[in-house]
């Protein structure tokens, strides 16, 4: 029985050592800053990338993953005899899913199923990881498709920035643009919703914002448990602790994850962005 190569894309942000555990092929985006190029998670760590950050004069920018290397990743496996699920970002923020299927059409009637998770980052991650899951118990591939269907519609993630400036460079906005030109303490609170970011809601302070992230975890589960909790961070590890801390206390959790976001959401949402991300488990 042909083997499921699992793929999805570097805006994951799972930690490494699940990555591997699941065997799970991360293909990059791209990082565009100045004249330099490079590809996300692989060229540049988060680290290194909001370092460079504070003293940029040229703000970077972002690309999909090239079909070349969509184009790669399938002929590896097809050659190895396996059949391969994508599960990927939103179509509707990136163009990534585009690229996954020019590169499906080099390949006339092969086993690749390409799935959109309709959101990003850890709420992506937990699709990938009930997936990968299902896959080590013998599902086949339509089956695995299936369970990353399911799962993406079991998902949520809610964040605050410390201002919308990223995400409106990056056209990644949504309805947060009604946010745009407020007063500078105001912090936004956004969601994945839909597949787009769309806005929540304003807060006054820093404090409240990460308190109000966890009441909105809170409704989005809505009692349902058990459930998988992640905080997601750009360069803000320690509130980021301590907002899965507070969470973990109030939400029945059978798997928490703290993960910084690649430089590529990095670029998008901002340093200070603090989120959580949740899959009801069904």
């Amino acid at each position: 029985m042909s083997k499921v190569a699992l793929i999805t894309d570097s805006t994951v942000n799972l930690p490494k050592d699940l990555v591997k555990k699941f065997s799970v092929e991360v293909v990059p985006q791209v990082l565009i800053w100045g004249k330099e190029t490079f590809e996300d998670g692989v060229d540049i760590q988060p680290g290194e990338f909001y370092e460079r950050l504070k003293n940029a004069k040229d703000m970077p920018s972002t690309s999909q993953v090239t079909p070349n290397s969509f184009l790669k990743a399938y002929q590896n496996h097809l050659d190895q005899g396996d059949q391969i699920l994508c599960v990927l970002i939103s179509e509707q923020l990136s163009g990534t899913i585009a690229s996954a299927i020019q590169a499906k059409q080099s390949f006339e009637n092969a086993p690749i199923e390409i799935v959109d998770s309709r959101t990003t980052s850890l709420a992506m991650g937990f699709v990938v990881l009930k997936a990968a899951e299902a896959i080590q118990q013998g599902a086949n591939l339509q089956e695995a498709k299936e369970v990353a269907e399911r799962a993406s519609d079991r998902v949520g993630v809610v964040f605050a920035v410390d201002t919308l400036e990223f995400l409106h460079r990056g056209g990644r906005i949504g309805s947060g643009s009604r946010f745009l030109g407020t007063a500078l303490n105001i912090k936004p609170i956004l969601e994945v919703r839909g597949g787009r970011v769309e806005a929540v809601e304003r807060v006054r302070t820093r404090a409240k914002s990460l308190s109000r992230l966890i009441e909105l975890a809170e409704q989005g589960i809505n009692g349902r448990s058990p459930v998988r909790l992640a905080a997601l961070h750009a360069d803000a590890h320690d509130e980021a602790v301590e907002l899965l801390s507070q969470a973990s206390a109030r939400i029945d959790t059978v798997q928490t994850i703290l993960s910084e976001v690649s430089p590529v959401i990095g670029t998008h949402a901002g340093p200070g962005t603090v989120g959580l991300a949740w899959m009801i488990e069904g």
